[in-house]
């Protein structure tokens, strides 16, 4: 014959009412009741008793709460003082650590954009030209150049207010300006123009007649050095060479 086997309680389900442990919680809540009733009389009866030392228990009791409450506060102020104070480490670190790059990219000069003339045909040269001169400070500049120009393709008013002529020749450095071009616009620059300032600009260089020729008529001969200067503000425009100044190749 087999043994039966008592059935455990499944799992999940409410476990069964037990009288033995719910009287001792009843009586130990009793307890607790009673203790706390006799503590209270017995606090009361001393303060009638002793009413001054009462007082001032509960003054120190009164105190001591206030003062543990301080402590709490202060010590919370403190936590958040020395956030703070981490806080604005970090940021005057950080702050150090920007100002030398600030610093150095201050101090770093822009880089110089050249301008490549030779890749401009000659209409856009002329026009670069007169972009030279707005921004040196000559005023009413025109770009005039075209069929029928009498040698002229740029006239302005200098800054110190006389007329600036221009001849702009887009020439590769194998292709000297010669004499013959010089004797062309010089004979045109003064008498047709009327120009106080003649000037000859080219992305090439002139040949050694041709300077003379220059140099003989006031002409301010600006070869392709002499243009890369100027352009990138190396060297003063050239109208302060003047019409009663030698010119020479720029």
């Amino acid at each position: 014959m087999g043994i039966r086997v008592r059935r455990s309680v499944q799992q999940g389900r409410r476990p069964e009412f037990d009288v033995r442990r719910t009287a001792f919680g009843f009586v130990f809540l009793a307890l607790l009741v009673c203790g706390a009733g006799l503590a209270l009389r017995t606090a009361l009866d001393a303060a009638e008793r002793h009413p001054v030392a009462a007082g001032a228990f509960s003054v120190l009791l009164v105190a001591g709460g206030a003062a543990l409450l301080r402590v709490r506060r202060s010590r919370r102020a403190a936590a958040r003082a020395a956030a703070a104070a981490v806080e604005t480490a970090y940021e005057v670190v950080d702050a150090a650590l920007a100002e030398p790059q600030a610093a150095e990219a201050a101090a770093a000069p822009e880089p110089v954009r050249r301008v490549d003339y030779t890749a401009m045909d000659p209409y856009d040269f002329e026009e670069a030209v007169a972009g030279l001169c707005r921004r040196d400070g000559c005023l009413d500049v025109e770009v005039v150049g075209g069929a029928g120009d009498l040698g002229a393709d740029v006239v302005a008013t200098t800054p110190d207010g006389r007329r600036l002529v221009v001849q702009c020749k887009r020439y590769t450095s194998d292709n000297k300006v010669g004499s013959q071009d010089l004797q062309r616009f010089g004979g045109t620059c003064y008498a047709v123009h009327e120009a106080e300032v003649a000037v000859l600009v080219t992305t090439g260089e002139f040949t050694e007649p041709a300077l003379e020729y220059a140099a003989q008529c006031d002409i301010v001969c600006v070869g392709f050095d002499g243009l890369t200067a100027w352009s990138d503000g190396a060297a003063a425009p050239p109208w302060y060479a003047g019409a009663a100044v030698q010119p020479a190749e720029y």
